[in-house]
C-alpha cells in the first residue's frame, strides 16, 4: 500500500533557517552533523540512480538517504530490519510496556550531562525491574530499554520506555515463571524504587567530579520530598510479534515525523501534537526544540537487560525458552510474480542506472 508524500519536509525548514539558529544558538558537533545530513538527504548531494523503464523509456532520479538515526526519513528500513533481528530473540510470552521517567528538577542535568544521566536511568531502571523480578517472582525477567527524550510539542522530556516479559526464569532455572495476566508489580513500589537508586547514582556522578558540588545537596533535598517518581504500565501485549510491532515504533521513532507538520511558513511552523491539538512555532524555535533531542555520538538509546541481555548460545535466554512451549509457526508471505518493479504509467520493468556524474552529486539549488 503506497502512502502520501507528507506535504511538507523538516528538511526544508533547516536549509531554510540553519544559519539563523545557528548565529543565535550555540549547536555541539553532533546537532551540526545531524542538520547537515537532514538536509542532504534523498538528495543529489548524495548520490543515487536513475530508474529507466523498459516500456515507456520514462526516467526518474531516486536519491540515496543519509541513514542518520536522528532523520525523521530514514528510520522505517531500519526498524523492520531490527524488528527481523529480535524476532529471532524474544520469548513467545506477554510482555507489559513501562515507562519510567525523570523528574522535571533533573532536566538541566541532563542536558549538561547527557551520557551519565542517561546512562544512569538505563542502569537504573534495570536494577529496579530485576531486584522487583527477584523479590516479587523470584525470577530473570527480559527487558528491553528505548530512550526518548522529548513531548509531542518536542519539550525536553527524558524517560524510557521498557517492554517487560510477563514473567521469568527461576533463580534457580527450573521453570519459567508467569506473572499475573493483568498486573506485573506495584506501580508505587517501581517509583520508591527508581528514586532512590537515581539519587545513589547521581551521588556517584558527584563523587567522580561529573557533577558539580555547587547546587548539589539542595538539588537532591529537593528530588527526596518527590513523593513518587513517575513509572506507567499499560496492560500486557498477548503475541510477541504485536509486541515487537509496537516497540519498533519507539525504538526508532524520532522526535517529529513529517507527516505531522500541517502548516511551514518563512515564520511559523504548524504540526500536530495529540489528536486534532497543534502547536504552532518560529522555525527557530521549532529547530531549537528539534536538535536538544540529538544523542550524543555513540551513545546507544536500545539496551537490552535479563534474559535479553544474554547475546550467547546456551545462556539464560535459551534456558527459558527451552521451558516454554514453542510458538506457532508465522505464515510465510506469498511471493509475488516477478522481482522487479514495475513502472506506475505503463506496468514496464524498471532497470536501474547510478549516477555518477559530479553534477549530479552536488546538491540542488531549489528542492521540489
Amino acid at each position: 500500500m503506497a502512502f502520501p508524500r507528507p506535504r511538507h519536509d523538516i528538511a526544508d525548514i533547516v536549509r531554510a533557517h540553519r544559519p539563523e539558529l545557528e548565529r543565535l544558538h550555540r549547536l555541539s558537533r553532533p546537532q551540526k552533523r545531524v542538520l547537515t545530513a537532514i538536509s542532504r538527504c534523498r538528495t543529489a548531494a548524495l548520490g543515487g540512480h536513475v530508474e529507466v523503464c523498459t516500456g515507456c523509456g520514462r526516467e526518474h532520479p531516486v536519491y540515496n538517504s543519509c541513514r542518520n538515526r536522528h532523520c525523521p526519513k530514514c528510520q522505517a528500513a531500519a526498524q523492520q530490519k531490527w524488528i527481523d533481528a529480535r524476532a529471532e530473540r524474544i520469548l513467545p510470552v506477554p510482555h507489559f510496556h513501562l515507562v519510567f521517567t525523570l523528574p522535571s528538577e533533573l532536566k538541566p542535568v541532563a542536558m549538561r550531562h547527557p551520557v551519565e544521566v542517561y546512562g544512569a536511568l538505563f542502569q537504573v531502571t534495570g536494577e529496579v525491574l530485576a531486584e522487583l523480578g527477584r523479590t516479587h517472582l523470584r525470577a530473570t525477567l527480559g527487558l528491553t530499554l528505548v530512550l526518548h527524550t522529548w513531548t509531542r510539542d518536542l519539550r525536553f522530556h527524558p524517560h524510557v520506555h521498557v517492554l517487560a516479559t510477563a514473567g521469568g526464569l527461576s533463580l534457580d532455572g527450573s521453570r519459567f515463571v508467569h506473572a499475573r495476566k493483568d498486573y506485573l508489580f506495584p506501580v508505587k513500589a517501581m517509583g520508591k524504587l527508581l528514586r532512590g537508586k537515581m539519587l545513589d547514582a547521581l551521588r556517584g556522578l558527584r563523587r567522580k567530579g561529573i557533577l558539580p558540588d555547587q547546587g548539589f545537596n539542595a538539588l537532591m533535598a529537593t528530588l527526596a520530598r518527590h513523593k513518587s517518581w513517575v513509572v506507567y504500565a499499560k496492560a500486557p501485549f498477548r503475541r510477541s510479534q504485536h509486541v515487537l510491532s509496537y516497540l519498533g515504533r519507539y525504538t526508532h521513532r524520532v522526535g517529529i515525523a513529517n507527516s505531522r507538520l500541517i502548516d511551514v511558513g518563512p515564520g511559523h511552523v504548524t504540526f500536530r501534537t495529540r489528536g486534532q491539538q497543534t502547536v504552532t512555532l518560529h522555525p527557530i524555535e521549532f529547530l531549537r526544540r528539534f536538535v536538544q533531542h540529538v544523542l550524543p555520538d555513540g551513545f546507544h538509546k536500545i539496551r537490552h537487560f535479563g534474559l535479553y541481555a544474554s547475546a550467547q548460545g546456551g545462556g539464560l535466554l535459551e534456558q527459558a525458552r527451552a521451558l516454554l512451549p514453542a510458538p506457532k509457526p508465522r505464515a510465510e508471505a506469498c511471493p509475488a510474480e516477478g522481482t522487479g518493479q514495475r513502472c506506475p504509467h505503463c506496468g514496464g520493468l524498471i532497470l536501474w542506472r547510478p549516477l555518477m556524474s559530479e553534477a549530479s552529486r552536488a546538491p540542488p539549488a531549489v528542492m521540489p
